[in-house]
C-alpha cells in the first residue's frame, strides 16, 4: 500500500507541475500532505514536516547565505573576466552562446556547489539570450546538465556518500570514473551545439552594425545582480541574418521586429519559443534616447556599473578562493562558511549601511524564493521518510530485480540511480538503498567499487529533481517555469546518464 502511495504522490505531483496546474510551493506542500492523510498516518503529519525542516534547515541557511555572497561577487565585478572571454567566444551566433553556456556551467561547476553554478551561469548568460530571442529553458536544461555530471566531484557530495555508505575511499570510486564522466560531459557539449544550431535556425545570426567584433556587445552585457541600477542605454540597431545567410534590414531598438530582430538593452522581441513576435517589450518605443523600462528586473550592465570594485578585486577573489578550499577541506560546516563569507564580503565592498542594505535588498527576492522552495521540499521529503514510502518503493525495486541479474548488478544499479536519485534525495539513495544494492552484488561476487561508481551515474538526472533545492535558483532566476524545465530537461538529462553509463562499462570501470 505504502509503495503504491509513494509512487502515486510523486506521479501526481509531476504531473500537477507540468501540467501548470499548481505552483511548486502549493504542489510540494498540499499533496504529500493529502497523501498523508490516505495513508493512515495524517495524525504524524506535523512530526513529519517538523523532521524534514530540521534536516533541510541547514540546506537553506546555506542557500540564503550563498546567494547573498556571490550575488555581491556578481555586483562587484569578480566573475567579469569569465564572462568577458565566454561572450567573446558567443559572438552573437546561438550555437556559441548555448556551447558557452554549457562551458561556463561545467567550469564553474568544479566548486561542487549547484547553486553558486546557476547563479553564476544564468547572471552571465541571462543577458545575451534575452537579447538574441533565445529559449531560455534550453539555458537552465544545458546548464542543469552540465552541472550534474560535474556534480560527481569527491567534494560535490555523491561521491562523498557512496563512499561513506559502502566504507570506502572517494578517490577509489570517482578516479577510475574520470573517463566516463568525460565522455558524459563531451555528450553534454555536443547536445548544446545541436541545441545551439536548432536555435540559430530559428532565430538567425544576429550582428551589431557598426562594430567590428563582439567587444561593444560584451560592453552592454557584462552582468551585476538583479537589482542593480543600470547605466543609461542607447538605441543600437540589429541586423538579423537567417540560416541561410541572408541579411535582413536593420530593426532600430524598440520596434517590433521578427523574432531574430532585438531590440538594445534589454528590450527582446523574442523572450523564447512561444513569446509574441511583437509583444509589448519589442513595440513600446524608447523614446529619445531614454534609457528604456527594466526586463523583469534583470539587466545586461556595462562595466562601469557603480557596484564594480575594481580596487577590491584580488581581496574579493582570494576571499573566494579560501571560502572553495575550507569548503573543500571541510573546516566549517558550509552554512557557515557562507555565512561568514557574505558578512565579509558585504562590509568590505560596502562599508556603508545604506550600501549594504541596498545589496541585500536586490537579492531578498531570490533567497525568499529559493528559501521557500526548501522548506516546501521539507514537507515532501518529511513524508515520503516519515510514512515509509521511500523504504517500501526501495525494498520493492530491489526485490523486483531478477535473481539471473544478480552478476550485473553493477549495471541494475546504475540504470536504478536514475529513477532513485531523481525521485529521492541523495540522502535516502546513498545511505538507505545503495548498500542494500552493494549486498546483493557482493553475494554474486560484484566488487563494492564497481556498485558505488555505477551509483554516480544518474546525477546529471538528479540535478534536475524537484527535491533538489539548487533547481529552484536556476529556474527562478532565469525566470522559467519548473513544469517547462523538467518537460525539455529530464529527456536530454536521463540520455546523458545513461551516456555516462555506457561509456563505463565500455571501458570497463563498471
Amino acid at each position: 500500500m505504502l509503495t503504491f502511495l509513494g509512487f502515486a504522490m510523486i506521479a501526481t505531483f509531476l504531473v500537477l507541475i507540468m501540467m501548470k496546474k499548481m505552483s511548486p510551493i502549493a504542489a510540494l506542500v498540499l499533496i504529500p500532505a493529502l497523501f498523508c492523510v490516505f495513508a493512515g498516518k495524517g495524525a504524524h503529519l506535523g512530526d513529519y514536516v517538523i523532521e524534514g525542516v530540521g534536516k533541510l534547515a541547514p540546506t537553506a541557511a546555506m542557500l540564503m547565505f550563498a546567494i547573498v555572497y556571490f550575488g555581491v561577487m556578481i555586483d562587484v565585478g569578480l566573475f567579469d573576466p569569465i564572462v568577458r572571454g565566454i561572450l567573446r567566444f558567443c559572438k552573437a551566433d546561438p550555437m556559441r552562446v548555448v556551447v558557452g553556456t554549457a562551458v561556463l556551467a561545467a567550469i564553474v561547476s568544479l566548486d561542487g556547489d549547484g547553486s553558486t553554478t546557476f547563479m553564476i551561469t544564468v547572471s552571465a548568460m541571462y543577458p545575451l539570450y534575452k537579447r538574441l530571442g533565445l529559449s531560455l529553458v534550453v539555458m537552465t536544461g544545458v546548464a542543469a546538465t552540465a552541472n550534474g555530471v560535474m556534480n560527481t566531484l569527491p567534494w560535490g557530495g555523491p561521491t562523498a556518500r557512496a563512499a561513506t555508505a559502502l566504507k570506502l575511499d572517494a578517490a577509489d570510486i570517482f578516479v577510475p570514473m574520470i573517463p566516463a564522466l568525460a565522455v558524459g560531459l563531451l555528450f553534454v557539449f555536443g547536445l548544446a551545439y545541436v541545441l545551439g544550431v536548432k536555435e540559430r535556425r530559428r532565430v538567425g545570426t544576429l550582428v551589431l552594425p557598426g562594430q567590428a567584433g563582439p567587444e561593444a556587445a560584451e560592453a552592454e552585457l557584462v552582468p551585476a545582480g538583479p537589482g542593480t541600477a543600470a547605466a543609461a542605454a542607447t538605441d543600437v540597431a540589429v541586423t538579423s541574418t537567417s540560416a541561410n545567410g541572408s541579411a535582413g534590414s536593420p530593426a532600430p531598438a524598440g520596434s517590433a521586429g521578427s523574432a531574430g530582430s532585438v531590440a538594445s538593452a534589454g528590450s527582446t522581441a523574442s523572450a523564447g519559443p512561444t513569446a509574441s513576435p511583437a509583444g509589448p517589450a519589442a513595440s513600446a518605443p524608447h523614446g529619445n534616447g531614454s534609457a528604456p523600462a527594466p526586463e523583469d528586473g534583470f539587466q545586461g550592465l556595462d562595466p562601469d556599473r557603480p557596484t564594480l570594485r575594481p580596487r577590491l578585486y584580488w581581496f574579493n577573489a582570494s576571499l573566494t578562493v579560501a571560502l572553495l578550499t575550507a569548503m573543500i577541506m571541510e573546516l566549517l560546516p558550509i552554512p557557515v562558511l557562507f555565512l561568514l563569507g557574505a558578512a565579509l564580503a558585504l562590509t568590505v565592498n560596502f562599508p556603508h549601511m545604506p550600501d549594504q542594505k541596498a545589496r541585500i535588498a536586490a537579492h531578498a527576492d531570490n533567497v525568499l524564493n529559493v528559501a521557500g522552495m526548501v522548506f516546501a521540499a521539507a514537507v515532501f521529503t518529511g513524508v515520503l521518510t516519515g510514512t515509509g514510502m521511500v523504504k517500501h518503493m526501495a525494498d520493492w525495486l530491489v526485490g523486483a530485480i531478477p535473481e539471473g541479474m544478480g552478476p550485473h548488478m553493477a549495471l541494475v544499479t546504475g540504470l536504478l540511480s536514475l529513477p532513485l536519485t531523481y525521485f529521492m534525495s541523495n540522502d535516502g539513495f546513498y545511505f538507505g538503498v545503495l548498500p542494500v544494492l552493494a549486498e546483493a552484488g557482493a553475494a554474486h561476487g560484484v566488487s563494492p567499487l564497481e556498485i558505488a561508481r555505477a551509483s554516480l551515474v544518474g546525477q546529471a538526472l538528479h540535478m534536475s529533481s524537484p527535491l533538489v533545492p539548487a533547481v529552484y535558483v536556476l529556474v527562478g532566476m532565469a525566470k522559467v517555469e519548473f513544469g517547462d524545465h523538467t518537460r525539455f530537461t529530464v529527456k536530454w538529462a536521463a540520455l546523458t546518464s545513461l551516456v555516462v553509463l555506457a561509456a563505463g562499462m565500455l571501458f570497463g570501470i563498471i
